[in-house]
């Protein structure tokens, strides 16, 4: 196999150690597991051909775009190779007029709006990370701005997919609605790359906004900053970016991201997107609420310069935390609740954190009830590495109970597989049997979201 695979595709079929090695892991915690080989296809026709040979020869296939992944989605289980699609990163098409655009999967998120600049669109799903578009809508990916404009869910509108025995196909379109068969678009979106390979996305733009601003309010209380975003959402208040950091959390990022002036409290980021009427309606309003809920004056940021960096701080949240603890390892894990259960759900686990005695800062995409947790704990203490795990789980499971997910955008990787059952019981077993249908021979990303 590797032998054909260098003859076929030449230097762009590599086995060294130090590229299989950067293959074996996401950003996440998980045990390495590098691939036997790493191709980077440059076509449709060239990854159609590489999953075929895989499929005859019953190889597992890995796609990979830039590891930014948390949940160990790019592990190479059990060897195979890896489909490292960086390569396959142009902007194929822009139909601006009516507000679309087709990308090869190695394109990123960044890449794609320094394309748009100058077209008054961008495509506002963000989440943190500078992912490529494939490996976004492979784990369902949402982000800061899901408030306002959604997640890879309702953004995707239609996707070319290699499937496991080499062919392609195309699902969706650029018409705005279908009733026309099975979403097969929507049951690849989020898939994680089991049931076929995605190398082509047609996306939903957005009109940049007439105008942009964004704020900082700090609060003496945890719970009353969340219940700020609960009683937001519920006036319909269309904010487009409503970020929770807890005092941890907004701490390690004063520190890394050198924020002069804020305190070491809870914190709620905004940002309002509209006319200028517009944003200003929205932000009084907002005041409002803050000022009820024993929120401080706002701090504005209404040059970009600015905003930029608030939102940097925001994004490097993960690595802020990352560093809190020197010769810890840490690692990150979701949730995601309906609206009115977030207050219950952070508070219980903002408790929990303090009864383990781990540091793990709180930190969310609150507006549609998701938020995220930074574990850290000591490699070589494994006991404190079993409270780090005990207390993902109980995170997880907690969401479940009061209705709402394991997981809100990481996708389920390696790490919760378990949960994945508590959350749809039975239901897993027609995951599996859709699995069995699509990849009778089980080379797609095996061992992860539903393993067979």
């Amino acid at each position: 196999m590797v032998g054909q695979l260098g003859a076929d595709y030449g230097d762009r079929a590599v086995t060294s150690q130090a590229v299989r090695d950067q293959h074996s892991h996401g950003e996440g915690l998980a045990d390495a597991a590098a691939p036997d080989v790493v191709v980077f296809p440059h076509s449709n026709e060239e990854v159609a051909a590489i999953v075929g040979l895989c499929n005859a020869a019953r190889v597992p296939v890995i796609a990979f775009g830039v590891g930014t992944s948390l949940e160990g989605h790019v592990a190479a289980l059990y060897g195979g190779v890896c489909l490292d699609l960086s390569q396959m990163n142009r902007v194929l098409e822009v139909n601006d007029g009516d507000l679309d655009c087709r990308v090869q999967a190695g394109v990123t998120r960044e890449q794609l709006n320094a394309d748009l600049k100058g077209t008054g669109l961008f495509f506002p799903i963000d989440p943190g990370a500078n992912a490529t578009i494939g490996g976004m809508a492979a784990t369902r990916a949402s982000g800061t701005n899901a408030v306002r404009y959604g997640t890879m869910r309702e953004n995707v509108m239609g996707l070319t997919v290699v499937t496991a025995d080499g062919r392609i196909i195309r699902t969706g379109g650029r018409a705005r609605k279908s009733s026309a068969g099975y979403d097969l678009t929507r049951l690849f979106v989020g898939a994680e790359g089991t049931l076929g390979i995605i190398t082509e996305i047609q996306l939903r733009l957005y009109g940049v906004p007439e105008a942009i601003s964004a704020a900082v309010c700090q609060f003496d209380e945890l719970e009353g900053a969340v219940n700020t975003v609960i009683r937001a959402i519920q006036h319909g208040i269309p904010v487009a970016r409503i970020e929770l950091l807890d005092d941890v959390q907004m701490g390690a990022c004063i520190r890394y991201s050198k924020l002069e002036g804020f305190a070491v409290k809870p914190t709620l980021f905004f940002e309002f997107h509209g006319t200028d009427a517009g944003v200003a309606e929205q932000a009084t309003m907002m005041q409002q609420l803050t000022a009820e809920h024993g929120g401080s004056a706002f701090e504005w940021a209404t040059k970009p310069e600015d905003r930029t960096r608030l939102w940097k701080a925001r994004h490097a949240a993960y690595y802020a935390a990352m560093t809190m603890e020197p010769g810890k390892q840490g690692f990150a894990t979701d949730a995601c609740v309906p609206i009115s259960r977030l207050a219950d759900c952070i508070m219980e686990t903002k408790a929990d954190v303090e009864a383990t005695g781990l540091t793990a800062p709180i930190v969310g995409h609150v507006g549609d009830g998701n938020f995220h947790l930074v574990v850290l704990f000591d490699p070589n203490d494994a006991a404190e590495r079993a409270r780090a795990e005990g207390l993902a789980t109980r995170v997880s499971m907690r969401a479940i109970s009061m209705g709402g997910t394991c997981t809100g955008e990481h996708g389920i990787g390696v790490h919760k597989l378990d949960a994945l059952v508590a959350e749809h019981g039975e239901a897993v077993d027609l995951m599996r049997t859709l699995k069995r249908a699509f990849d009778p021979n089980d080379i797609l990303n095996p061992g992860k979201t539903v393993p067979l």
